[in-house]
């Protein structure tokens, strides 16, 4: 190399070195404008999501000494409050709690999304798990658990129904064709808004299964007015411990949604690191965890990366499933 080039190269590493010294010292400066300024915590879910968004609120105003308003933006299944978000400045002022499903289940089950699920947000970080229940009502005797669930679909052939909620494209409803495919019975779902006319409907014999988030199920379970016969997560539900996995019951399906931080894209590194910092002690904090657990949430904690990993590998599992059903795609 000439002298003339060495000098060149030395000149663009010590703009490249100064350049990164800028950019180091500018975060911190950005960060600590933003320090007194409100952030809104959007939420898209009702009940349990709201609830625990809440928790992170009061995380989050406690170590960042910053207001933190909850505002719920409800409809179209958590897209709405998403849509905002996509479209916030990437200055922290704007985050949302969502549920992976927006990330991993909507991309293919919806055409013509108005986001990107990958290049649109931000990940900050991932914060618990929750997985849903199949229960049986009294009034069908003869469902006492998952094999006898699976006789009764064979015996009834195209009658067997099953309730999910919340309904069409959500993780219950895909609950319930990963068990039809697994266990080679047509069961046909019913769909309900939300558990609470579902469960009204199971405890009266109405509907002979229905399949939702646990912890809708539990009060009901103890008292002995409808029967959880399985769980959908990858380990038992700190609710009912007692209560096996449908893969511990024989059915080899294995789904459980999370839920996370998001922010929209091009956040600073930075920002995106303190926030996950600033959310993440709460897991630690038993009153917390207590409070978690009781609304179906089993902590567990994954920073930014680790939550997009995880998110795409969801996705992926999610269009095997969606082809192998033939899922027909409808418009968003």
């Amino acid at each position: 190399m000439s002298a003339r080039g060495s000098t060149i190269t030395r000149r663009r590493a010590a703009l490249g070195l100064a350049a990164g010294a800028a950019a180091a010292l500018a975060a911190p400066r950005l960060l600590a404008q933003e320090d007194k300024q409100p952030i809104t915590l959007l939420v898209g879910a009702a009940s349990s999501m709201d609830f625990t968004a809440r928790l992170v609120a009061d995380q989050l105003r406690e170590v960042l000494g910053r207001p933190v308003v909850v505002l719920s933006k409800l409809g179209a299944g958590g897209r709405v409050a998403l849509g905002e978000l996509k479209r916030s400045a990437p200055d922290g002022r704007t985050l949302m709690f969502s549920t992976s499903s927006a990330f991993a289940i909507y991309p293919n089950i919806y055409n013509r999304l108005d986001y990107d699920p990958v290049a649109d947000f931000s990940f900050i970080g991932g914060l618990c798990w929750f997985d849903v229940g199949l229960a049986a009502s009294p009034q069908h005797s003869g469902i006492g658990d998952m094999r006898q669930l699976v006789d009764w679909a064979h015996a009834k052939g195209k009658d067997a129904v099953y309730g999910a909620a919340p309904g069409a494209g959500s993780s219950s409803h895909f609950v319930g064709i990963a068990t039809a495919l697994a266990t080679g019975v047509p069961m046909t779902a019913v769909q309900y808004k939300d558990s609470g006319v579902g469960l009204i409907d199971l405890a009266s014999g109405r509907l002979p299964i229905l399949i939702t988030g646990t912890s809708p199920l539990v009060e009901m379970h103890k008292t002995g007015k409808i029967r959880i016969l399985a769980v959908s997560g990858e380990q038992r539900s700190p609710l009912v411990p007692e209560v096996p996995t449908l893969v511990e019951a024989g059915v080899k399906v294995a789904i459980q949604n999370s839920a996370g931080l998001y922010g929209p894209a091009k956040m600073p590194r930075e920002l995106v690191e303190r926030l996950y910092a600033a959310m993440t002690p709460m897991l630690s904090k038993p009153e917390v965890v207590a409070k978690m657990t009781a609304q179906g949430m089993v902590p567990a904690p994954l920073d930014g990366p680790a939550l997009a990993a995880s998110l795409a590998q969801e996705r992926r599992r999610f269009a095997q499933l969606v082809e192998a059903s033939g899922y027909q795609r409808e418009d968003a």
